[in-house]
């Protein structure tokens, strides 16, 4: 064999041995990959936390808009994108979890009852607040309204199907009035939208929640009754959490992880109100001093206060016989068919979290 011979032999033998190992290597590695035991650890990482979390808030000066703020939940997870999605009213975060476009969402009780009643798939994991001097009835001066029997003939806003239209009729009621027979025209708007006919006077009053009615009264404009007037007359309106139905039953952990963190949120602002007011200002679009006053206007709610709300031993809590009530009183007002029994309503609550 000649010396050229010798050398592509041993240039073929060399490229076999490469070709070899390579593909030795190769299937070891795809080996590796198809391990069942790397494919179980891999899917039960993903399960146990979302790449993602959809949240439909409100800006509501309570606890959630807080722990926004404080990017807890960012602290949290550091390695899942936390994408805070805002929400002008309860009706419009009903419609977004029942097309699965959100996780967790913020509603009052009409939006709940109507929710609940409609079988969304959602249910209640927390109770954020009760809703106090938050929620008014605010009238324009020139209007010539200075009590609820003035508005007879007056042309009021609010948003439908929400905690301020709740107590608005609620307080019609009280007072006797019959929006039909006394010519009360109730007009149907977003907050934005309220504050926009304010400043045209296409209104003569509203029934908002802050920081719309802030808004207003500084626009001079006079609060006629508040929700916690009402409250004391029975017409009970809260705010809180409800998460859809599939994020529960596969994340139930980040959803204890997450009320964990509201009542951090909670104590935080129990403790540092100044600094949790200053936090604030930018969402609610008010000075820091105009800011604490409507987070000290509602009930903040930490965990500890949650029992008696959700019910426990087998116990009807108390947010299911309030939601049932305003079902009810949503049926008289045509928004839904039929209300649930209460039973209904205290099976949406979470309260197995509160045990």
């Amino acid at each position: 064999m000649s010396f050229q011979q010798n050398i592509k032999w041993l240039l073929f033998t060399l490229f076999s041995v490469l070709l070899t190992l390579t593909t030795a290597c190769s299937n070891q590695v795809n080996l590796t990959e198809s391990n069942p035991s790397t494919e179980v650890s891999s899917s039960s990482t993903s399960e146990a936390i979302p790449k993602e979390i959809q949240i439909g808030y409100q800006v509501s000066p309570n606890g959630e808009l807080l722990a926004k703020a404080l990017g807890l939940l960012e602290k949290k997870y550091p390695n899942t994108k936390i994408n805070w999605i805002k929400f002008d009213s309860g009706r419009d975060v009903n419609t977004a979890i029942a097309s699965g476009s959100i996780d967790f969402g913020l509603v009052g009780t009409p939006p709940g009852a109507i929710g609940i009643a409609k079988g969304l798939p959602y249910q209640v994991y927390y109770l954020h607040d009760v809703i106090g001097e938050s929620e008014a009835l605010v009238v324009k001066k020139s209007s010539g309204i200075q009590s609820l029997n003035d508005l007879k003939g007056k042309k009021i806003a609010t948003t439908f199907s929400s905690t301020s239209h709740f107590s608005l009729l609620g307080a019609l009621k009280t007072a006797g009035l019959d929006p039909e027979k006394d010519k009360i025209t109730f007009l149907d708007m977003q907050p934005p939208d309220i504050y926009a006919a304010w400043k045209r006077n296409d209104i003569d009053g509203a029934y908002i929640w802050q920081p719309t009615q802030a808004k207003l009264v500084s626009d001079g404009g006079n609060i006629i009754v508040t929700s916690k007037e009402l409250a004391d007359k029975g017409v009970v309106t809260v705010e809180f959490g409800i998460v859809h139905k599939d994020f529960v039953k596969k994340y139930p952990d980040i959803v204890k992880e997450y009320i964990s963190l509201l009542d951090q949120a909670v104590h935080y602002y129990r403790e540092k109100p100044e600094q949790s007011a200053q936090l604030l200002s930018k969402e609610l679009e008010l000075s820091p001093e105009e800011s604490l006053k409507t987070m000290r206007q509602i009930i903040w709610l930490d965990v500890s206060e949650q029992k008696k709300y959700f019910g426990e031993s087998g116990q009807i809590g108390l947010l299911a016989k309030v939601l049932k009530d305003t079902g009810d009183f949503m049926v008289t007002q045509k928004a839904i068919p039929s209300a649930p029994d209460v039973n209904t309503y205290q099976q949406a609550l979470l309260s197995d979290l509160y045990k």
